[in-house]
């Protein structure tokens, strides 16, 4: 059964691929995302923005906000364990 089965999918392979490597590059996309030391480095530049007059205070809390956000989901999603 198993045989006959890939035989009469064979014409979707490609979409089986395709897939496929969508899914791996949403998998590293998100790693990336979530990656803690980019998330620190990120908001290291934010706090530099900040000192040099680039952003105004509300701009900074609503970004670090968001980066701290980012932190928590990631220890929530098991971290760089995934």
């Amino acid at each position: 059964m198993g045989l006959i089965t890939e035989v009469l999918l064979l014409p979707f392979a490609p979409v089986r691929g395709s897939a496929w490597v969508i899914e791996q590059v949403l998998h590293e996309a998100e790693r990336l995302y979530y990656d803690p030391a980019a998330v620190r480095a990120e908001l290291a530049r934010l706090e530099e923005q900040l000192e040099a007059g680039e952003i105004d205070e509300a701009e900074f809390d609503r970004r670090e906000d968001e980066l701290l956000d980012r932190l928590e989901r990631d220890s929530h999603r098991g971290g760089a364990a995934q």
